[in-house]
C-alpha cells in the first residue's frame, strides 16, 4: 500500500505528516505501507521549510533530506490512499484521477468538517508550526487506527 499526503508547497504540512506517519508505522512494525508526499504548487526538489525542519528536529523527526514533489497524475495514480490537508487539495487530487481514494485527513480521522483541515503554518512563527504538528499528531493517530482496522478487515482470516 502507498499513502500520499498532499498540501500546497510540499514543504511544511505534508512532509511533517509523512515523517510522522512513517514513524508510527515503524512503531507498529508495518513495513508493508509506503508513505510519500507532494504539493499542488510544489517547486520540485525544494527542501522542507525552516519551520518544519526545526519542529521536526524538536519532535525527533528528521526531514533534512526532504525534496518537494509536484502533484501530477502519475504521482496520484501510484497512490492507493491520498490524505489532503485542505479541501482544495482534495479537489486537485481528484481532478488528477484520485477520485474515491482521496480524503481530507481530518474527515478520514473522524473530525467534523470545521476541524478537518490542517492549518498551513507557512510564513508563521515556530509556534504556528508547533500547532500544525499537534494537529497532525492527533489526526494521524486516529487516521492510522482507522486505516489499520480497515486493512485488517480486508486481509481476512489466514492472510498474514
Amino acid at each position: 500500500m502507498r499513502i500520499l499526503f498532499v498540501c500546497t508547497g510540499n514543504i511544511c504540512r505534508s512532509p511533517m505528516a509523512a515523517a510522522l506517519m512513517k514513524r508510527r508505522l515503524a512503531e507498529r512494525g508495518r513495513t508493508d505501507i509506503e508513505v510519500v508526499s507532494a504539493g499542488t504548487a510544489a517547486a520540485d526538489g525544494a527542501p522542507a521549510s525552516e519551520g518544519a525542519y526545526l519542529i521536526g528536529l524538536e519532535k525527533g523527526l528528521d526531514i533534512s533530506d526532504h525534496a518537494a514533489t509536484f502533484l501530477t497524475r502519475e504521482v496520484v495514480e501510484r497512490a492507493d490512499l491520498i490524505f489532503a490537508m485542505g479541501t482544495h487539495h482534495v479537489g486537485r487530487a481528484e481532478a488528477l484521477g484520485g477520485d474515491g481514494r482521496t480524503f481530507l485527513l481530518g474527515e478520514y480521522a473522524g473530525r467534523g468538517f470545521t476541524e478537518a483541515e490542517v492549518e498551513d503554518p507557512y510564513g508563521g512563527s515556530l509556534d504556528d508550526y508547533r500547532h500544525t504538528y499537534q494537529q497532525l499528531d492527533a489526526l494521524l493517530t486516529d487516521a492510522l487506527d482507522r486505516l489499520l482496522r480497515e486493512d485488517d478487515a480486508h486481509a481476512g482470516p489466514g492472510d498474514d
